[in-house]
């Protein structure tokens, strides 16, 4: 999965060159984010001055001007981004590329094995698929918290006191960090029979498929008795899955909107002593909700984390018989032609 792309002269650009391009690139979009950040707090604080009585202290002038300097921020930023979207995606197929290829000139070892053909298409497709969008969300989220970590440090000296606690320095730093490890751990606790659930399912589906695809071309396979019997037990799996989905899904849906009131609460004394403007308020709960979105990246990527671990699963058992096919002297044949 890894050897085939970051370790192959052929594939060293793509690889290593691009995977460069895309981390400068995605800070870069960081640090976007954070201007847009800084500007909210003076749009809104200009609001605040305009809805304050006497009418008129804001003239519709300054109003378009604040405007117009978002306008400047993202113009640059929205070409970037289309752009870089569709680098990455030819990023992810090249790296599927080079899996297809290392493993279909080792076709001649590993097709005996269970689903072979569905680990090659199916199975390549899905962990180029989920690492593009699994592997970017996470470089993404550290970049974010290294970008707004510093900023909200630096707000949190305009919180006065916490609820029931008092004055605590840098407060919303620690509260985003007890916040987000507080639910990764929940999830972590109720989800963690789901990969091997999500990968006995994967079985069970390769060996319905099977089945049918032997029934297209002979007429004694895929017979009612055996094909009741194979789909009984992805039914069976299915079911079990839906099952722990659910407790699942209440615990990681009540989790994220409660975590939408921690920085209101937090400010709560500080809000109504006015120590800050609306402005400001805004600027703090922005800052707050990307360094804690950030943390919370296992528990927003939890389901996909679960799909990625069942088909890294597979194909690692997959690989284990390349590996000792190799060991043993055997030589791979011909990639394929680029």
């Amino acid at each position: 999965m890894f050897r085939s792309f970051f370790m192959s002269r052929k594939w060293f650009l793509w690889a290593w060159i691009g995977s460069v391009i895309i981390v400068s690139v995605t800070w870069y979009k960081v640090q976007v984010d954070v201007q847009i950040n800084e500007w909210f707090g003076t749009f809104y604080d200009l609001v605040q001055k305009a809805l304050t009585p006497p009418p008129g202290s804001v003239t519709i002038e300054e109003y378009w001007a604040q405007l117009l300097i978002f306008l400047k921020i993202v113009s640059l930023y929205i070409v970037i981004v289309v752009i870089l979207e569709f680098f990455i995606k030819h990023f992810i197929f090249r790296w599927r590329t080079a899996m297809n290829d290392f493993y279909m000139a080792h076709w001649h070892v590993v097709r005996h094995i269970e689903g072979a053909s569905q680990r090659v298409q199916d199975d390549t497709m899905r962990f180029a698929r989920i690492m593009e969008g699994l592997g970017v969300s996470f470089m993404r989220s550290m970049m974010t918290l290294a970008a707004f970590l510093p900023v909200l440090w630096g707000l949190s000296e305009h919180v006065t006191e916490l609820p029931w606690i008092g004055p605590v320095d840098h407060s919303l730093v620690y509260i985003a960090i007890l916040s987000a490890a507080s639910g990764t751990v929940l999830l972590a606790a109720v989800g963690f029979k789901l990969p091997g659930l999500e990968f006995r399912n994967q079985k069970v589906e390769a060996a319905y498929r099977k089945e049918l695809v032997y029934g297209e071309d002979y007429d004694d396979r895929a017979d009612p008795p055996t094909v009741i019997e194979l789909f009984a037990n992805v039914r069976k799996n299915y079911f079990r899955l839906f099952f722990h989905y659910l407790y699942f899904d209440v615990a990681r849906w009540s989790y994220l909107q409660v975590t939408v009131l921690v920085p209101l609460v937090a400010l709560g004394p500080t809000i109504v002593a006015g120590a800050v403007t609306f402005g400001l308020m805004q600027q703090i709960v922005r800052a707050f909700e990307r360094v804690e979105g950030s943390l919370q990246y296992l528990v927003n990527a939890w389901p996909t984390i679960v799909e990625l671990i069942s088909v890294y699963k597979r194909l690692r058992a997959f690989e284990e018989h390349i590996w000792d096919h190799e060991r043993n002297g055997g030589e791979p044949r011909p990639m394929l032609a680029e």
